[in-house]
C-alpha cells in the first residue's frame, strides 16, 4: 500500500468526499480520532505532528491518535479478510460496511490497540447524547464497537476475536454475536457489554 500524509484535515478530505459525511455521523466524543482512510491501494492519514496537535488534553487522547495509522492498516487487513466484503459490489458493499461498521472499525480501532487509551473518550459518549444501541450504530461503530471485540477477547480470547471480525455472518450481527459467545443470548451478551463499558468508563487513568 502507499501511504499518503496530509498536514492538514481539509487536504485529507479531498482525497476522499465521503470523510467530511463520516466526521458528522461519528459521536462528538469520537471525531477528532477520524484522522485517515484506507482504500485498496492508498492509505491516507494526517501528519503525525497534526495528529498530536489534534489530542485533547485527557488521558490517553495522544496514544490513540499516535495509533491511526495502525487502525487505518488494521482497517484494511480486516476487510482483505472478509470475503463477504471482496466479493460484493459497490452498492452491496457500502450496505454491508454501513451494517457492520461495529465490527470492521470497532475491530480496526481493538487490533491497532486504540481501546486501551479511549477509556476518557468512552465516559464522555456515555455522559452525551442516547443510550447506545447494541451493536454500536454508525455514530458509535469504532469507538464502542471496539468495546464488544474488546469483551469478546476477554471471554473468549484473542482468536475468537479474529474469526469475528474476518466473517460478516449471512444471517447478520446478531447471530455473529451469538456464535462469538458460544449461543449466549444476545440479552445476556449486552448486558455483559453494558457492564463492560461502565467498567471501562469507571477505570482508574
Amino acid at each position: 500500500m502507499t501511504v499518503v500524509i496530509h498536514p492538514g484535515f481539509l487536504g485529507l478530505s479531498l482525497t476522499n468526499p465521503l470523510l467530511p459525511v463520516a466526521w458528522l455521523a461519528t459521536a462528538p466524543a469520537d471525531r477528532r480520532y477520524v484522522a485517515g482512510w484506507a482504500g485498496s491501494r492508498e492509505l491516507h492519514v494526517l501528519s503525525p505532528r497534526t495528529l498530536a496537535t489534534r489530542a485533547s488534553n485527557v488521558p490517553g487522547s495522544r496514544e490513540m491518535l499516535a495509533l491511526t495509522p495502525a487502525a487505518l492498516y488494521a482497517r484494511r487487513v480486516i476487510a482483505e479478510n472478509n470475503r463477504e466484503l471482496l466479493q460484493a459490489r459497490p452498492p452491496v458493499r457500502i450496505a454491508l460496511e454501513l451494517r457492520w461498521a461495529w465490527l470492521l472499525d470497532g475491530g480496526a480501532r481493538w487490533f491497532a490497540g486504540q481501546t486501551e487509551h479511549a477509556r476518557p473518550a468512552i465516559t464522555r459518549r456515555l455522559r452525551e447524547g442516547r443510550r447506545p444501541a447494541f451493536p454500536p450504530g454508525i455514530r458509535d461503530a469504532a469507538l464502542l464497537g471496539s468495546t464488544v471485540i474488546d469483551l469478546v477477547a476477554r471471554e473468549e480470547g484473542e482468536a475468537a476475536a479474529a474469526r469475528l471480525v474476518c466473517r460478516l455472518h449471512p444471517r447478520g450481527p446478531r447471530v455473529a454475536l451469538a456464535e462469538a459467545f458460544r449461543g449466549r443470548s444476545l440479552i445476556h451478551t449486552e448486558g455483559a457489554w453494558r457492564t463492560h463499558l461502565a467498567r471501562l468508563a469507571s477505570a482508574p487513568n
